[in-house]
């Protein structure tokens, strides 16, 4: 992304700029109107492509696949994917593309990737694109003719301005496609059960490790709220207690059968401290952990005699 000439970039955007991996740079902005007689040869693109409808009709062909478009859809063709489209309506059809790439802030290199924290799709490589079905009063219909209005105007700040807007946009995509995903699984019980499952050996596997809330839900792909609601609503325990149930049992079986020291059995079974095991630990057990080690081996202790 380039600097305006003169321009010197406020102290709050510079953190934010220096933040990130990678800037979301706009290649190309596109308004275009077509009718059925025009034709168009396969494409291919080093850059992502999001194309807007806003009226008519036409068929995407992206990778083998058929799209069909219509008002207020949009479609996000990843890097490299081999696509063209075709108008079906008689009156043509009139859309905008915005083409746009993700910069290294390092050695300024493209990138294929896009910003990971705010949209998970973009990085499935088992799809070649994204596609939306919107309302005309869609924020990210807004946030788009916003994008295209400053870049447009070639102001000073523009790329800056264009860059946030971009990010805001790949936000209200990412809450848009968990809705879909979320509406999609609602009328199908078996389908919700078998993410939960899922969900339960995901954190009986990767309990050792710094997991938070937000890391689970994301693997299933649901919100927080409703994976913390529905898991309850299934299992009848919350994620959060559920993974905090795993561990302590982790915990007792090596207590008992291992002479381990406390802080590194705390560490292993993804405790940040010795001092919060304790506590979590007394709380569950109502023992400490030194007090359980000991009961254990009196136990075993009068087994054996």
């Amino acid at each position: 992304m380039e600097n305006m000439p003169g321009a010197k970039l406020p102290r709050t955007w510079e953190s934010l700029f220096g933040a990130q991996a990678f800037l979301p740079v706009i290649v190309k902005t596109i308004e275009k109107i077509h009718d059925t007689s025009w034709s168009m040869d396969v494409n291919y693109h080093d850059h992502f492509e999001m194309v807007y409808f806003k009226r008519g009709e036409a068929v995407f062909q992206v990778a083998g696949t058929d799209v069909p478009m219509s008002v207020n859809d949009i479609i996000i063709i990843k890097p490299h994917q081999a696509h063209k489209f075709i108008v079906r309506s008689k009156g043509g059809c009139e859309f905008f593309v915005l083409s746009f790439k993700f910069t290294s802030t390092t050695d300024g290199h493209a990138s294929d990737l896009s910003l990971t924290d705010f949209i998970e799709f973009v990085n499935d490589e088992s799809t070649a694109f994204i596609n939306l079905k919107l309302n005309r009063k869609n924020e990210i219909v807004g946030v788009l003719n916003r994008i295209l209005r400053e870049h447009d105007r070639q102001q000073i700040w523009s790329d800056y301005l264009c860059y946030l807007m971009i990010m805001e946009l790949f936000i209200l995509i990412s809450r848009n496609l968990k809705q879909e995903w979320e509406q999609s699984i609602r009328s199908r019980s078996v389908k919700l059960k078998e993410l939960l499952n899922i969900s339960k050996e995901y954190i009986n596997a990767n309990y050792s490790r710094e997991l938070s809330l937000s890391d689970v839900a994301g693997y299933i792909f649901l919100s927080e709220s409703y994976f913390a609601h529905t898991f309850k609503d299934e299992f009848g325990i919350s994620p959060k207690k559920y993974l905090l149930n795993v561990r302590i049992d982790a915990a007792k079986d090596l207590l008992a059968n291992t002479d381990q020291k406390i802080n590194d059995i705390a560490k292993e079974i993804g405790f940040s401290s010795q001092q919060r095991f304790n506590d979590i630990f007394k709380k569950y057990e109502k023992m400490t952990p030194l007090h359980y080690r000991k009961q254990e081996k009196t136990k075993r202790i009068n087994f054996a005699g």
